[in-house]
């Protein structure tokens, strides 16, 4: 399988791109450094001038996405802006301007958070576009065209990232980052659609 993992020079990005290859499927990398292809989820242009430099894509991973890390009292709408314009809106246009570029059958796995379901001080924005990628993969699978399917991975912190964010997530026990590779790798390879993978154990 040719995949289209954007985002995939991060921490969690790097895992699912070594897992993709090591069972041997072609790996493409996307983002503003270090990548295969430029895109800045942000801009709608950028996205489709992606999708006009890649070619024979069966699959696209978004593993990208900036939030806002603000106490809600101190949070601004321009704040909050960050949250729906990169993980919220940007992974969605991945999908609205995908579905007619990606191979019959191919699909696209997105990513939400913990932070929806178990909140933290902070994490209202990130929250909040985590709930709405997670609603719309769960609709989105019913309309996708020529047998496409969608799911998303919502993973708990990592082990590689704990120490940084151990005061964010200070109770959390994280969970290993290949486990959460994982749960990428299913939803490339299996069968299911508009499920949302949850890696919070």
């Amino acid at each position: 399988m040719k995949i289209l993992v954007v985002g995939g020079n991060g921490t969690l990005g790097k895992a699912v791109v070594e897992k993709l290859k090591d069972l041997g499927h072609e790996v493409l990398v996307a983002g503003r450094h270090e990548a295969d292809v430029y895109v800045d989820l942000t801009l709608p242009e950028s996205i489709e001038q992606m999708y006009a430099t890649v070619e024979n894509i069966d699959h696209v991973i978004s593993t990208a996405g900036q939030t806002t890390a603000k106490p809600l009292v101190e949070m601004k709408p321009t704040d909050n802006q960050l949250s729906i314009d990169s993980k919220l809106l940007g992974q969605i246009n991945l999908v609205l301007l995908g579905q007619h570029i990606i191979n019959d059958g191919g699909g696209f796995t997105l990513t939400t958070g913990v932070k929806k379901d178990d909140p933290i001080v902070g994490g209202a924005s990130a929250a909040m576009a985590n709930g709405g990628i997670t609603a719309f993969v769960k609709t989105a699978a019913i309309e996708l065209p020529r047998g496409l399917r969608i799911n998303s991975v919502s993973p708990n912190i990592v082990e590689e990232s704990f120490e940084q964010q151990k005061d964010t997530f200070m109770g959390f026990t994280p969970v290993p980052i290949s486990k959460v590779a994982n749960a990428f790798v299913k939803s490339v390879v299996g069968q299911q659609t508009g499920q949302e993978y949850k890696i919070y154990q």
